[in-house]
């Protein structure tokens, strides 16, 4: 830590007393309150903006990949319900007759 020479001012520790009243309390013995305020961080809290850029980014992707299961579910339950079709025949109710045809 600096300590300044006896009787000057402190000179870049602390700009904002005034040489004479540090002379003052050097005289008089008088303890000198030194106040540093420090700045408020200014601007956009990134952190915050970017865990919620993130969690809402992470549900929508999670909702496309459900969309993209059951798409998936949907396409194999049509291939097996032709290939049961296919293989049992045509299937008659009350005069109607559906039958598969394979390609």
């Amino acid at each position: 830590m600096h300590t300044p020479t006896p009787g000057q001012p402190p000179g870049n520790l602390a700009p904002h007393i005034p040489a004479d009243h540090w002379r003052r309390a050097q005289d008089t013995g008088a303890p000198i309150v030194i106040i540093v305020s420090t700045p408020d961080p200014g601007g956009l809290p990134w952190r915050r903006i970017l865990i919620a850029v993130g969690v809402a980014g992470a549900a929508a992707m999670g909702g496309w990949g459900l969309v993209v299961a059951l798409c998936a579910l949907l396409d194999a339950t049509a291939h097996a319900v032709t290939v049961i079709a296919t293989a049992a025949g045509p299937i008659g109710v009350g005069g109607i007759t559906l039958r598969a045809r394979s390609k």
